[in-house]
């Protein structure tokens, strides 16, 4: 590995449903993409309500038949809130407390204007309702929005940037400020019944697990955005990505967890192999 930094990459699925074909495409190429021992397992469960062992027993389960091991204990999400916690204090003079629902945000982002309403990578651009509140109002129902204007201030830069090895390779991809003020906007770091978000808990995990390569579906391409505001906020170095190709059904349509006639499980009840699998995602028999 002399010459080069050790591609260190991880498969984070949330134990919220079996894993269909989607995620094993997504597992297979994070694993053929690490440098030997460098592939990691990350359990993505801080949605407590949703998440269930059985799920996460069958994740490993499905894992190992496809042939894939790693070599340190699964990190759970659930055993790191400490961690986001952390985290969120440090961010929390870039906070403000939020109480609107998505029906608050539909209605104000709906007057006066007609047509689609703005959305991004964390659903509707938030309109700032809660803006003026300060962290020493927060209540017991708040989420915990970032505020993207003094975010920018803080790290003094007018736009973000980050690489990735698929899309425009050899190119940085940025934005501005202003593209991520209109197009992302106020994004949440603390859910109701959380206490992080998907977004804080990745980028504080990738930076413990050391990973080098953030290896993904091209749906989460725009998400990237927030992540590297948030590693230039909290001083953590921004890793190489892989925003790979997603397992689509007949009619095109992306898998889901609920499309369980996809699942791993059931083609290996109906007597396929790993090779099998293999094949069917487009991987040479010998890969990974």
């Amino acid at each position: 590995m002399a010459g080069r930094a050790i591609r260190r990459t991880r498969f984070a699925p949330s134990p919220t449903g079996l894993l269909h074909l989607g995620h094993a495409y997504a597992a297979l190429v994070a694993a053929e993409q690490a440098d030997p021992g460098a592939f990691l397992l990350r359990i993505e469960d801080i949605d407590r309500e949703r998440c269930r062992p059985d799920y996460e027993a069958a994740i490993h389960e499905d894992l190992h038949w496809l042939g894939l091991d790693w070599t340190q204990p699964a990190l759970r999400q659930s055993d790191r809130m400490p961690a986001y916690q952390d985290a969120l204090r440090r961010l929390e003079p870039l906070c403000y407390p939020c109480r609107c629902r998505r029906g608050d945000i539909r209605t104000a982002l709906s007057a006066p204007q007609e047509g689609a309403l703005p959305a991004g990578p964390d659903g509707l651009i938030y309109p700032g309702t809660c803006r003026h509140r300060s962290m020493t109002d927060l209540g017991a129902d708040d989420v915990i929005r970032l505020d993207a204007r003094r975010a920018f201030d803080a790290i003094g830069v007018a736009q973000l940037e980050f690489r990735d090895e698929i899309i425009l390779p050899g190119q940085p991809h940025r934005i501005s400020r202003d593209e991520f003020l209109d197009g992302i906007g106020d994004v949440i770091l603390s859910r109701r019944g959380m206490g992080t978000s998907y977004h804080l808990a990745v980028v504080v995990d990738d930076s413990a697990q050391g990973i080098s390569l953030v290896t993904r579906g091209k749906d989460l391409f725009d998400s990237t955005w927030i992540h590297v505001i948030l590693q230039k906020l909290l001083q953590l170095p921004t890793p190489l990505y892989h925003h790979h190709r997603l397992i689509r059904d007949d009619a095109g349509k992306r898998l889901a967890k609920r499309d369980d006639a996809r699942a791993l499980r059931h083609y290996r009840q109906d007597g396929a192999t790993p090779a099998d699998i293999r094949q069917m995602l487009g991987f040479r028999p010998s890969d990974p």
